[in-house]
Formats: C-alpha cells, structure tokens, sequence
C-alpha cells in the first residue's frame, strides 16, 4: 500500500515537471507525426496531473475555493496562449479570441454542465444544487458574454464586427468589474450559495474519512498544478499546427482551431466536475462549469483591449447569426435547468446535445 502511494504520488510530481520539459524542447519547432503524438501523450499526463493537484488543494481550501483556483489557474494561462497566437499574427489571429472564448463558453456551460449532470444522476437519481449561488453565476455569464460577444456584432461605431477603442474599453472594464464583484460574493459574502447541498437543502459535510493534506503538501500542489496548466497549454500550442493542418486539409473554417485548442485547455476542469458530480457535489461542478466561463470572458477581454494598443491588426469580437442562436439556446436551457435546483439526466443529456450541435457547425457550417 505504501509502495503504491509512493509511485502514485511520484508520477504525480514527474508528469508535470516531463511534459513542461516537451514543451520546451518542442517549442517553435515543426514536429512530424510521431514527435506530434509523443507530444499529446505528455499532454494527456498533465492534464492528470492537474486534476490531481487541483483536488488536494481544493480539499485543503474547501469549497468554493477550490474550485475557484483551477478556474482562475487555467483562464489565466489561456489568456497567455490567445495573448501570444494573436501577437505572433498566426492565420485567423483576428477571429481567434472570439473563437477560442465562445468555445469556453458553450463548452463549459454545455459539456461540463451536461457531463456533471449525467455522471450525478446515472443511476437513475437526482442532482441537487444550490439556485441562488448557480442562477448568479449564470446571470452574470450571460451578462459578460452578451456584452462582450453579442454586442459588437450590433455596434455601428466600425463596419465590421468589431468595438471601437472606447467600446472595447467600456466592455473591458464591466466585464473585469462584473468578474471580480462575482468572486468577492462566491467567497465571502454569500459563500454558503456555492455549497454542495442535499435535497433538504441542508450542506453537503466534507468527506469525513479524506485527512486534509497538510500546508506543505497543499503548497507543492500549488506548484504542480501550475506547472502542468503552462504544460498543458504549452503543449496544446506545440500540436496547434498539426491541428491547424489537420483543419485545412478537411476544408473546415479555422475557427475549428479556437474550438479544439478550448477543448485541450478545459479538460482538466472537466475531468475535476466530472469526478465531483459522481461524489454527489454538483454544486462544485456547477462552480467550475460557470466560473470557467466567466473567468474566460471577464479576463481575456480586458488582457486583449490591452493588447490591442500595440497590435496593428483587427479584433473580430462579434458573433455570426448561427452561433448566436446557440448562445441565447444554452442560456435559455440553463435557466430552465437552474431555476429548480435540481435537474435529472433529460437536463444533461439536452446540454450535451447543444454541445454537439456546436461542434458539428463549427466544423460544417
């Protein structure tokens, strides 16, 4: 028993720590096929890792802080990826911070939501959680991406999609301050929103058999975890060219590239709610499904309106009919899958379906 948790929590430590070293020796260099899928094994390795080292400190901090750290940890480092495809002027660099957060959005309101809520309720049961703090968290979402994603579209300020410099700074600025107010409620002032709860509404104790590990061994996961999230992000723009060659030669719009890449970054993220919704704590799901999305938006925009003083190019913010329609869909469903505070596996399974739907326009439009 202890020989195994010693090599468990040795591969934790190593996975991090070898794929960061693949993502430097790969870095800027054209990979062949095979040196492609060495990379993505490495990947897959850190997004273990991350998952792992997210839920040690997520059981050190308690909830919602736990969740809160892999959400702010991951957007963080995605914001840094967008900030240097758009600099380095990659082809759809333009498009590609709408692309990449649209995706987030659907994705995490859409699959993490539809996953959790099935890997709750498989057994014919329940999912319980609490609506005040979720149906917050998803006013807010809706707010941050209509004035952020919806808007410029409508805006007559440029012809095109886009923002002027005093739009884009308003639409910063509110989703930033939207963003933070957000967080200071889920952690202080009305904490017990973003609780697991039964179906009395009493709260979800935390595991009483689990020791909370120690600060030592909290603060060392503290910095696996970054490291594997910069390995993760890493090696996603390592095996992006393969990727965006991939999209040309199957005749698919590059904005597949913005959806694949958001689909690397979040799998931790989604492999964490997935195992929280199967211990019955939809709630920290739900957590990291919304607060993903807002932390997408409210922190990517502003680094971009930053950035957009030395960049020459356009920002193509704006979103095309098709996926608004998607967008006012999904906020639509899960205001009907919030409001009651419990949802069954028909909720998760329409989320789901949304998401397919999602992916398979963007990839045939």
């Amino acid at each position: 028993m202890i020989l195994a948790r010693t090599l468990t929590t040795r591969w934790e430590a190593t996975a991090p720590v070898a794929a960061l070293i693949v993502f430097a020796l790969a870095w800027h260099r054209d990979l062949p096929g095979i040196a492609v899928a060495v990379v993505a094994m490495f990947l897959g390795a850190a997004i273990l890792a991350a998952v792992h080292h997210a839920e040690v400190i997520a059981h050190r901090v308690g909830e919602p802080y736990g969740s809160l750290v892999l959400a702010v940890a991951v957007t963080v480092i995605e914001v840094a990826l967008i900030v240097t495809l758009v600099t380095a002027g990659t082809k759809g660099s333009e498009t590609l911070a709408r692309d990449t957060v649209f995706a987030a959005v659907m994705i995490t309101c859409n699959g993490v939501v539809g996953i959790s809520l099935l890997a709750a309720t498989r057994k014919g049961q329940v999912a319980h959680f609490n609506a005040e703090g979720t149906g917050a968290a998803l006013a807010t979402v809706g707010t941050v991406v209509t004035l952020c994603l919806v808007l410029p579209t409508f805006t007559t300020g440029r012809s095109g999609p886009e923002f002027t410099p005093a739009q884009l700074g308003f639409a910063a600025v509110a989703a930033l301050g939207l963003y933070a107010l957000f967080v200071a409620m889920q952690t202080v002032r009305h904490r017990d929103y973003f609780l697991p709860t039964r179906s009395d509404g009493s709260l979800v104790p935390e595991d009483e058999h689990a020791v909370p590990p120690s600060d030592r061994a909290a603060w060392a996961s503290v910095g696996f975890l970054l490291v594997a999230l910069v390995a993760v992000v890493g090696n996603a723009k390592n095996v992006s060219p393969a990727i965006e060659r991939g999209v040309d030669a199957a005749g698919m719009p590059q904005a597949v590239v913005g959806v694949v890449i958001a689909l690397l970054i979040l799998l931790p993220e989604t492999l964490a709610a997935a195992r929280a919704a199967s211990r019955k704590r939809v709630q920290i799901s739900l957590n990291l499904a919304y607060g993903s999305a807002m932390a997408s938006i409210g922190l990517t925009i502003p680094v971009i309106a930053i950035a957009q003083i030395w960049l020459d190019g356009p920002l193509v913010l704006g979103l095309g009919p098709t996926e608004m329609v998607l967008l006012a869909l999904t906020l639509i469903t899960s205001v009907l899958t919030v409001v009651p505070g419990r949802a069954t596996l028909l909720q998760g399974a329409i989320h789901l379906s949304i998401l397919g739907s999602f992916l398979f326009l963007a990839a045939s439009p």
